[in-house]
């Protein structure tokens, strides 16, 4: 059995989807403490900085460790997920009819190391939203999106946000799953 350093609902319900067996434990990380010392590293390598001190955070060493991160970027501008409706708002005002690159990672840790790590990007075409679809999503998916980077839930109503995706669906719920599974397998964590 693997250990999920996660809190992530949509991580969890991708692994048990795929029958994998784990315990969900979250990490303890200070994310944006991390993250303000790589002001000048690509989206993807603070993603995959996330992911790899969240698989080294949890104290397992007899298991495999899978810590997971996402970050969305639009504009050059990178974006947490919001630290309230008002803010939630602001992000999907300023996402409207702009490209999303929604960069996901996963790190697998084996006894305090890394032993494998990866990332992806999936592109999200925003639809032009009004102020009004705007409010009436928030009245329906607040608070559930406040813990989502970008401000949506590509299985539940934040499929509504997007015109086009381009990219796997997988890293659009917030981790490469499919790689994730091959180095798995490659550790002899699943069946070949």
């Amino acid at each position: 059995m693997i250990v999920l350093a996660s809190k992530s609902a949509s991580r969890a319900a991708m692994l048990a989807a795929a029958g994998v067996r784990f315990d969900a434990r979250p990490a303890a990380i200070d994310e944006r403490a991390l993250e303000a010392g790589m002001k000048d590293a690509r989206p993807e390598q603070i993603a995959l900085a996330l992911a790899e001190a969240k698989a080294l955070a949890l104290d397992a060493p007899e298991t495999v460790v899978l810590g997971s991160d996402s970050l969305v970027v639009v504009d050059g501008r990178r974006f947490d997920k919001p630290a309230s409706r008002d803010e939630a708002a602001e992000h999907l005002q300023f996402f409207s009819g702009r490209a999303m690159q929604l960069h996901s990672a996963a790190a697998i840790a084996r006894g305090g190391e890394i032993a494998w790590r990866h990332t992806a990007m999936a592109t999200l075409h925003v639809r032009t939203l009004s102020s009004p679809f705007i409010e009436s999503y928030l009245d329906a998916e607040w608070p559930a999106v406040g813990h989502c980077v970008g401000v949506f839930r590509i299985e539940a109503m934040g499929v509504q946000l997007f015109e086009r995706i381009d990219g796997d669906h997988f890293t659009v719920l917030g981790m490469p799953l499919l790689a994730v599974l091959g180095a798995l397998r490659d550790l002899g964590e699943l069946p070949v």
